[in-house]
């Protein structure tokens, strides 16, 4: 599993609005400044987030993007899913190749499969809340 720039810039912006006080829209173009993220690929990262339902926007003078639920309510993992596609360490786990002819005979599956549920109970068990408050579970201080 490799987490793209897509996914760690759709995790940063998750985490900015997160931070900003209130229930007011945050523009786009600010959270883009402050993370570091060329507007045009938070645009294309938000309208993901979108369709997602896990922010929701408004267009227009005044409008933004806010979260939809408390950041105690998002799973890293569910953002990660929605902005990857998928966390799967291996490509035969990958949900369009559930039907490998090999599966029954491969010896190194189990394996894949333990990482694979492995790295996903971790991530669903983090939550934006978690780290804005920096207490990451299994992390050294």
């Amino acid at each position: 599993m490799l987490v793209s720039t897509r996914g760690r810039y759709a995790l940063c912006i998750m985490l900015d609005l997160a931070q900003c006080p209130g229930d007011a829209p945050v523009p786009l173009r600010d959270v883009a400044e402050r993370q570091g993220i060329p507007v045009k690929y938070a645009e294309a990262i938000m309208s993901t987030l979108c369709r997602g339902n896990l922010v929701s926007g408004e267009r227009g003078k005044g409008g933004g993007y806010r979260l939809t639920r408390k950041p105690k309510e998002y799973p890293v993992g569910e953002i990660l899913r929605l902005a990857e596609g998928s966390l799967s360490p291996v490509g035969c786990l990958e949900p369009e190749h559930d039907d490998c002819p090999r599966a029954g005979e491969c010896l190194t599956l189990p394996l894949w499969v333990q990482l694979n549920r492995v790295i996903g109970d971790y991530l669903d068990g983090v939550t934006l809340r978690d780290l804005l408050r920096g207490k990451i579970p299994g992390a050294k201080k």
